[in-house]
């Protein structure tokens, strides 16, 4: 998959080879293709020629049976979701090896379809979680021809291993398969991007320790890591105390690179790989994560490994505000774009769509999103009752007629987004001359500091709900969202005697593109900052300045 900077490449291309005659032969490229598209760092997936924001939502693990799609999609049309992400499973397709079944893929497709809804196609094979369990029997079952990893000890580990050739090669041909499946069923490509496996490397053990993959630990770090690290030695020498994870991690990504490769040589799609993350504040031990996924501390050796593979993107599970930032922040890169492809489904969660949409996200989706009855409480909701259901479907109701206008404008203008802290702190930044600050647990009137009038506290004011985005559409302009919070605006760095005015504040949405006012505010709509309550909206404000 070749990652576009800017619109005109493919054009650009396409007339030099018409100049060139056809002994020169470009790249081959279809611009009706999904694609990635990036400016100056900022990312856009590109869908039907134009930007597109995944207002996303990831079924349950075991929802990938035509019996149980009727449970998933009332769930996703209540989210106002505009892409499900869902399984395909290995075993599921080549449960007798070399006979392949797509019938749940053709259910899927069609169905989809109708409900004009994108797919994110989950490949469950080698590895889901890091284990075996979506590989079909016949692979599980010959751990000759299908090696497991070897622990220290000597022990057969759980997880496949990345130097099994056979294994490579068997999984490589059913992906294959599957693309060529999808290029004959979905040539309006209803299918926009493939995950190839899931949360990929292994526990308990950071490496494989068998005798092929000792002997290529002794050997010298492959030339672009040399490269990219500024010297050369074995994986030891190299990588000191994380040796045993970067080995792993070089290999895991060769293996998952071949793979996809291979399928975008048969459909170009964009292709991520999902991490299942350590702290990210503390140097991570090999023995205690998915050592060998993409992990935000081995995103550079993922990058040199895996060139076909488009993106990584963080898998999060916490509700700490410091942690979940955090995890935005190591994957919001200019080299790779960010998506959170599973979130929480608590309520709680909902708030981090904000920030992720601050740091020029592509997608966002919730974890466990449909009506099979299945919870992965304490890490989501206890259940999905109609309020829960309410934190994510009020934001994505509000983006859903203008994803594509945002997606557009995230890629075009620098973004900021905050969700409400743990500590209930007032967040702020500075964009050009503005200082923006984001206040939480107020009404919509008055001042916090007023003592001549008595007032409480709004019933959200100790939630954990809140958030806003902010994009700089000019150096005086902004286009603004949230829920549960009150935005302010001030000059940054005022002259002596200036003073900043609010020139208008437009209520309204985008439409084909164009602005389409539904109100001003003014006066006691704007005299205490931008307020937003339960429902989300979108405001279009012109600053100014005087003295």
């Amino acid at each position: 998959m070749r990652r576009l900077f800017g619109t005109a490449w493919w054009l650009a291309a396409l007339i030099l080879s018409q100049l060139s005659g056809p002994a020169i032969a470009g790249p081959s490229f279809d611009p009706a293709l999904p694609r990635i598209e990036t400016r100056e760092g900022r990312h856009a997936l590109i869908v039907d020629g134009e930007p597109f924001l995944i207002l996303g939502a990831q079924a349950n693990n075991s929802s990938n049976y035509p019996a149980m799609l009727p449970d998933v999609w009332p769930v996703i049309e209540a989210l106002h979701a505009n892409t499900l992400e869902i399984p395909i499973a290995w075993e599921q397709v080549e449960p007798v090896e070399g006979r392949f079944d797509f019938s749940y893929l053709d259910t899927l497709v069609a169905q989809a379809r109708e409900r004009d809804i994108r797919i994110v196609l989950l490949w469950f094979a080698t590895w889901k979680n890091t284990s075996a369990s979506y590989a079909p029997g016949w692979v599980k079952t010959d751990t000759e021809r299908f090696p497991r990893m070897i622990t220290k000890d000597g022990t057969a580990h759980y997880a496949l291993s990345p130097h099994g050739s056979e294994t490579l090669a068997a999984d490589k041909r059913a992906f294959i398969r599957l693309m060529e499946h999808i290029r004959e069923i979905d040539p309006d490509n209803t299918i926009i991007m493939v995950q190839p496996q899931n949360e990929v490397g292994s526990y308990r053990s950071p490496r494989d320790y068998s005798p092929e993959a000792n002997r290529l630990f002794e050997d010298a770090v492959p030339e672009a890591l040399a490269r990219l690290e500024g010297r050369s030695g074995t994986w030891s020498e190299v990588y000191g105390p994380i040796a045993d994870q970067a080995f792993n991690s070089w290999y895991v990504a060769r293996y998952i690179d071949e793979i996809a490769a291979a399928g975008q040589a048969v459909k170009d799609l964009p292709m991520y790989c999902n991490a299942a993350l350590s702290g990210p504040f503390d140097d991570p031990v090999p023995e205690g994560l998915a050592s060998g996924g993409p992990n935000w501390n081995v995103i550079d050796i993922w990058k040199a490994a895996a060139p076909h593979v488009d993106f990584v993107a963080p898998d999060i599970y916490t509700r700490d505000h410091r942690t979940y930032v955090e995890y935005l922040r190591l994957y919001s890169r200019p080299d790779n774009p960010l998506m959170v492809p599973e979130t929480g489904n608590a309520a709680d969660y909902a708030r981090f769509f904000w920030t992720a949409l601050g740091k020029n996200a592509i997608g966002f989706a919730p974890f466990g999103m449909d009506a099979t009855r299945y919870y992965n409480y304490p890490l989501g909701a206890p259940g999905l009752d109609e309020q829960t259901i309410e934190a994510f479907a009020a934001k994505y109701r509000a983006f859903a007629p203008m994803a594509r206008d945002w997606a557009r404008i995230s890629l075009e203008h620098p973004t900021w987004g905050v969700a409400k802290a743990d500590d209930n702190e007032t967040q702020s930044t500075v964009m050009g001359r503005w200082k923006i600050s984001a206040l939480f647990g107020l009404p919509q009137f008055g001042e916090p500091e007023w003592d001549w009038l008595e007032w409480e506290p709004p019933a959200f004011a100790d939630q954990p709900v809140g958030g806003a985005v902010v994009a700089q559409l000019g150096p005086d302009e902004f286009l603004i969202a949230g829920d549960y919070l009150r935005l302010r605006f001030a000059l940054a760095d005022p002259a002596e005697g200036e003073s900043s005015q609010i020139l208008s504040a437009e209520e309204g949405t985008y439409v084909d593109g164009e602005w389409r006012m539904k109100r001003r505010w003014n006066g006691d709509q704007i005299d205490y900052g931008f307020n937003f309550t339960r429902q989300p909206l979108f405001l279009r404000v012109k600053l100014g300045s005087y003295r």
